[in-house]
């Protein structure tokens, strides 16, 4: 990946307050873009570990909120767009660790790709391992190849979108309910899957901004 000339860039923080009071679509998609820009190239630029660290669980401390605010309406495939998701898949995983373990478990007893090798999954899972799989997976994006982590958290989502779809089989006759809410959940991470894996390409081709 060759380096980008970027325009100055403010840290997220400072960022969410002036995108706060701003009604300009194209003010908001500058910071956004800006915002991504500044978080990874500080993680990809940094020689100390507890700086990645730090910017690994920067939801934690922050709030995912922050970073709704900054990009979730950013474009699928653009740098905020693919950003937005990794912190979420991590997110979603932090807060519900059993079942995203369980969803992931079932996804890979379907699966008949090798997804789950890509993802860099062990198996069988449990919530210790996929919290540890959501960060390792984030971690990359700081100190690895870009592209590579944005496919393993494409494979990971399509994983993620067999599972919800069993158990929204299973759940079918019992539950119509919690049936629909988990088919919706799948077809949320097949998009997911197929956004993150159109924005790897782009990383490889330099064309992701």
């Amino acid at each position: 990946m060759t380096h980008r000339h970027h325009r100055p860039v403010r840290v997220p923080a400072r960022a969410f307050e002036n995108l706060c009071g701003s009604a300009d679509p194209s003010e908001v998609s500058r910071i956004a873009h800006d915002t991504a820009a500044a978080l990874l190239h500080r993680g990809r630029d940094a020689a100390d570990p507890d700086v990645v660290a730090r910017l690994v669980a920067f939801t934690d401390e922050h709030g995912i909120d922050d970073l709704a605010e900054l990009w979730a309406a950013a474009a699928a495939v653009s740098l905020p767009g693919a950003m937005w998701r990794l912190y979420l898949i991590r997110d979603v995983a932090r807060n519900s660790p059993e079942s995203t373990a369980d969803m992931f478990q079932r996804g890979i007893e379907l699966d008949r790709t090798i997804s789950h090798v890509v993802a860099g999954a062990e198996t069988p899972t449990d919530p210790e391992k996929i919290v540890a799989l959501c960060d390792e997976i984030l971690r990359g994006a700081f100190v690895g190849d870009v592209g590579i982590a944005l496919e393993r958290a494409s494979a990971f989502s399509r994983i993620m979108s067999q599972g919800a779809a069993e158990l929204a089989a299973s759940s079918d006759a019992t539950d119509e309910r919690r049936a629909a809410v988990l088919t919706r959940r799948g077809a949320r991470y097949l998009e997911v899957a197929e956004d993150l894996h159109a924005a790897a390409m782009r990383w490889h081709d330099d064309a992701l901004d």
